[in-house]
């Protein structure tokens, strides 16, 4: 990994310096908000000038990434949001946004300066098709069909105006975007993985295709079919390219206890996996609060990871947690032995400390279900109570391109051992899991997830999708594609508490840690976190024992009409050709 000196810094002056651009020349220039093309986007400088302006509006910061996983089938909070427990209207969404891509049409009409070298210019025009390609994923992912925009508008073009274009219409836009990013943008890996190159275009290939080609088959609505398996080539061809390349490389020093929550800890990216981050830097005062908000009762939102899933994680010699003899009854601290070694990385387990060496168990002051969210938290103390963090938080990881192949493979049915060796297998080696293909489907996730699933590749590629990447901010658009919404109506059960009034012991150290009450006793054990039980949003599934569960007060709900968000009421109004998505008023 590289020291802070080589990181790429997305600030104006900071990037003159790297292209050897005087400050006095930029300072001549045309404000940024009033260009005028006769007197920019004369040289190659310009061009990488405008494009840093795409970095700095669109890419997303720590805490968007950490926590839009709150709308996952894993998560429990504070309570569900609106979209799956209320009254959620076309009055509740919010207007769309067309400003990012119109700075990016903008650029696209101006910068083909024959003065500039052919090679640079398609390199930054790559990088804006790129741009633009994720802009419209995301749009299609929220509201399906919406209009194509591929030039800057007037106030009196007509086109504002216009209707929807069909999603088809759209991705083969965006796939075409991909694809001239992926031809033109430069392949030199940047160390600093904070900019976009071509084995990053490729790598959000993956992603991209493989969410449509799966999204059309799992949505026989749309009557979609016979393009599925173009999708699924696409994204399979893409994730190829990545592995052949080997710029990357799954992060595996061989210490198990401690490689994967490093990606995820680290000051600076650790870029022999890690292809795209959100970088941050305590020198330079660049913070977030991620550490805050996962450690906080108040700032945060105490998320936790739900028991349905953390059974999902498979003992460290590969077999099945719930092939275990009463599984679902074992309580906390047997239940984090001898598993996945992920599974302590990405929650507070078995003897976790803090950077002072105090213990530090799950805290029930700070998550309802037990399951304490480690992944992204620092250490220090100190930082569970400012927004003073300042580990990078990954984008695109090496691991997901191996996932994303894998699933590829699967859905076209050409899975294989040999596949599972080079993807599969490359992760569970790294968390310490036996690396052997199960010889059945698993029935826990066809019961609980998946029931519609008979492939023991494709199961399997699933519960590792899940946790490798939880947290990431994927597993929502995962469920759409896969059409499982209805998961996210799953009861928010946590550890499994043998009786009220009994101080347990949550991380192997002798000491007791919480305890089950209807109300907070007058003499308090020290240490102790009395969690009370008041029979509505917290609830014991037996009474006086069983699975603490929380907010089963809440009705949540996910029918067909929310796969695909409203379109805005405003939005509505402003343009009358506009047709509201099913089922939505």
């Amino acid at each position: 990994m590289k020291t802070l000196k080589n990181i790429y810094v997305l600030g104006a002056v900071s990037l003159l310096a790297l292209l050897g651009t005087s400050c006095d020349s930029f300072f001549d220039k045309e404000p940024m908000d009033k260009l005028v093309p006769s007197s920019f986007f004369k040289t190659e400088a310009d061009l990488a000038l405008y494009s840093n302006s795409f970095y700095q509006r669109m890419m997303p910061s720590a805490l968007t990434v950490t926590t839009d996983d709150e709308m996952a089938d894993y998560t429990s909070k504070n309570q569900s949001p609106m979209f799956i427990a209320g009254a959620y209207t076309s009055v509740n969404e919010g207007s769309w946004n067309w400003t990012d891509l119109r700075n990016i049409n903008y650029f696209l009409e101006q910068c083909n300066n024959p003065d500039i070298p052919e090679e640079a210019r398609n390199h930054y025009i790559g990088i804006a098709r790129y741009f633009r390609a994720t802009f419209y994923f995301g749009m299609v992912q929220r509201f399906g069909d919406v209009p194509w925009y591929s030039k800057t508008l007037s106030t009196d073009d007509p086109d504002l105006y216009k209707p929807r274009d069909p999603r088809v219409n759209v991705m083969d836009s965006v796939l075409a975007d991909l694809n001239f990013a992926c031809t033109n943008i430069r392949d030199t890996k940047d160390e600093t993985a904070s900019i976009i190159t071509r084995q990053v275009a490729l790598a959000m290939k993956s992603r991209i295709c493989l969410f449509e080609g799966t999204f059309r088959k799992y949505h026989t609505e749309l009557g979609l079919q016979n393009s599925v398996n173009a999708w699924l080539k696409e994204a399979a061809d893409a994730a190829r390219s990545v592995m052949d390349n080997k710029k990357y490389a799954v992060y595996d020093t061989g210490n198990p206890e401690k490689d994967y929550r490093t990606l995820f800890t680290s000051e600076n990216p650790v870029s022999e996996e890690v292809m795209l981050a959100v970088v941050y830097n305590n020198a330079l005062r660049r913070w977030h609060e991620v550490t805050w908000k996962f450690n906080s009762a108040t700032y945060g939102s105490r998320w936790g990871l739900n028991k349905q899933f953390v059974n999902t994680y498979l003992m460290n010699d590969g077999s099945r947690f719930t092939d275990k003899l009463g599984y679902d009854t074992i309580q906390f601290v047997r239940e984090m032995k001898d598993r996945d070694c992920r599974l302590a990385q990405t929650i507070r387990s078995l003897g976790y400390k803090r950077s002072d060496g105090s213990a530090a168990p799950p805290n029930f002051g700070y998550t309802f279900t037990g399951y304490h969210i480690l992944k992204f938290s620092l250490d220090d103390k100190r930082l569970d109570g400012v927004a003073e963090s300042y580990n990078s938080i990954p984008l695109l990881r090496y691991a997901e391109v191996l996932l994303n192949y894998a699933e590829a493979k699967a859905e076209l049915g050409e899975m294989n051992d040999a596949i599972w060796n080079e993807t599969i297998a490359l992760l569970r080696r790294r968390a310490n899991v036996n690396t052997l293909v199960p010889a059945v489907p698993d029935a826990y996730l066809q019961s609980v997830y998946f029931p519609e699933i008979s492939d023991k590749y494709l199961l399997e590629i699933r519960r590792e999708r899940g946790i490798e990447l939880v947290y990431e901010g994927l597993r929502y658009s995962d469920l759409l594609r896969w059409k499982k919404g209805k998961l996210l109506e799953m009861q928010w059960k946590g550890i499994y508490v043998p009786a009220k009034n009994l101080p347990m012991d949550l991380d192997g150290n002798g000491t007791p840690d919480v305890a089950f009450v209807d109300e907070v006793p007058a003499e308090k054990i020290p240490g102790v976190i009395y969690y009370v039980i008041d029979g509505e949003a917290s609830r014991l599934t037996e009474g006086n024992k069983g699975f603490v569960t929380w907010r089963d007060d809440e009705e949540r709900s996910f029918d067909d009409k929310k796969y695909y968000h409203p379109i805005s009421n405003a939005d509505m109004v402003l343009n009358t050709q506009l047709k509201q998505n099913e089922g939505w008023k």
